[in-house]
C-alpha cells in the first residue's frame, strides 16, 4: 500500500465501519431499550437489544474471554497490518477487505453465545474475511498460471 489513494481508501473504510457500528449501537439502545423485539420480517428477522459480551457473533470461551479475545484481536491486527503493507498498489478489493476486517476487529465485544445476534462490526469482519479469502485465492491462481506459462516457454 504505497499510494495516498490506497491509504485513504483503507483508513476511510475502516473508520466508516467503526463509526457505523458505534452509531447503530446508540440507535439500538435509544429505540429498543424499552420495547419488545421489533419484527422486521415476521419471526425470521427481528431487532432486539442484546448486550454482546462475547466476541464476534457473541462467541464466549469462559470467564477469561475478554482477555483471550483481546490478545487474539491484537495479534490479528498485527497480521492484518502486515497484509495491508504488503498489498500491491492499486489492489482496492484487497484493501477494502482488510479495512472491513480491521474496522470490525477494533470493536469486538466479549460475552455469552447468542447466535445469530450480530452487529455492524460482526458483519464487516465476516464480509471482509470472505472478500480477503477470495482476493488471496485469486492471487494464488494468478501466480500458478504465471508459473505454468513460464514452464511452458522453450
Amino acid at each position: 500500500m504505497e499510494s495516498a489513494a490506497d491509504r485513504r481508501l483503507f483508513w476511510g473504510t475502516a473508520i466508516v465501519v467503526v463509526v457505523a457500528d458505534f452509531v447503530t449501537k446508540l440507535i439500538a439502545e435509544a429505540m429498543l431499550a424499552r420495547r419488545l423485539p421489533l419484527a422486521v420480517l415476521g419471526d425470521v428477522i427481528q431487532l432486539r437489544l442484546v448486550y454482546n459480551e462475547g466476541a464476534a457473533f457473541g462467541l464466549h470461551v469462559g470467564d477469561n474471554s475478554r482477555w483471550i479475545f483481546l490478545g487474539l484481536a491484537i495479534v490479528a491486527l498485527f497480521v492484518l497490518g502486515s497484509l495491508v503493507r504488503g498489498t500491491r498498489p492499486g489492489d482496492r478489493f484487497r484493501l477494502v477487505a482488510l479495512a472491513l476486517v480491521c474496522g470490525g476487529a477494533v470493536d469486538i465485544g466479549i460475552g455469552a453465545w447468542r447466535w445469530p445476534t450480530f452487529n455492524v462490526a460482526d458483519s464487516a469482519i465476516t464480509i471482509g474475511a470472505i472478500a480477503l479469502g477470495l482476493s488471496l485465492w485469486q492471487e494464488g491462481r494468478a501466480q500458478q498460471r504465471a508459473k505454468e506459462a513460464r514452464a511452458a516457454e522453450p
